[in-house]
């Protein structure tokens, strides 16, 4: 019986998964839910995660709801390419890391993207206090991404030598960056977050390094191959 893992296009906690499937090079198939059919909250899903969220992940009759949780299983069940290391120092840096991204890089990224991605709203009109507010969470993920560029000052990957937890906690929230690039050109220069690779090279080389990982394209949202909307 083979990995499912249930997800919504460009999720990022469940693109986490995929990509902790894509590091260790483990086959998987992908259950993509429709949130506009509100298929994460039909009687079938409900009965495979009660709390209508996604990822959820079936193996042998196991079912996980958590995308952590998730990662950290895989490395108990399939050992080989580590994702949290391979030594107490390495496991120590990694869960510290990612757990660290999870609770900062995640919140400002939907702080700043949100409203502008999800809902479509225009930035607000200078001197609001809505703008004020927004610049404040754009200045709060800028020193995220600064944060994760030290990183990079002696590592090609953001907790080591080798892909791990981390970087598949990261990618999709600077890859949700780039996404907003492509199709709300004009919102992120006004934010000032339209020059991402001059900003933080080290992590635009990072996140090269990453895409060109084998299999990691077949994680790609289904739903980015459309035309990007400038």
């Amino acid at each position: 019986m083979s990995i499912t893992v249930y997800s919504v296009s460009g999720a990022p906690r469940a693109w986490r998964v995929l990509l902790g499937l894509a590091f260790k090079g483990l086959d998987y198939d992908v259950e993509v839910l429709q949130v506009s059919k509100n298929e994460h909250k039909s009687p079938e899903y409900l009965k495979i995660n009660p709390r209508g969220t996604i990822p959820a992940l079936e193996y042998q009759g196991l079912i996980l709801r958590d995308s952590i949780g998730i990662l950290a299983w895989l490395d108990r069940q399939f050992p080989d390419t580590p994702l949290f290391g391979a030594t107490p120092d390495e496991a120590a840096t990694i869960w510290q890391n990612t757990l660290e991204a999870c609770d900062y890089l995640r919140s400002t990224t939907n702080e700043v993207l949100f409203s502008i991605m999800v809902e479509g709203k225009p930035v607000a009109d200078v001197g609001t206090a809505e703008r004020e507010n927004m610049i404040s969470c754009v200045n709060n993920l800028k020193k995220e991404y600064q944060h994760l560029e030290n990183f990079l000052d002696s590592s090609d990957y953001l907790s080591g030598d080798n892909p791990s937890a981390t970087d598949a906690v990261c990618f999709p929230e600077i890859r949700l960056l780039e996404r907003a690039i492509d199709t709300k050109f004009t919102a992120m220069k006004t934010l000032g977050l339209d020059s991402f690779a001059k900003d933080f090279p080290k992590l635009e080389a990072w996140k090269e390094r990453i895409s060109n990982l084998p299999n990691v394209d077949k994680t790609m949202p289904p739903h980015w191959s459309e035309t990007p909307e400038k």
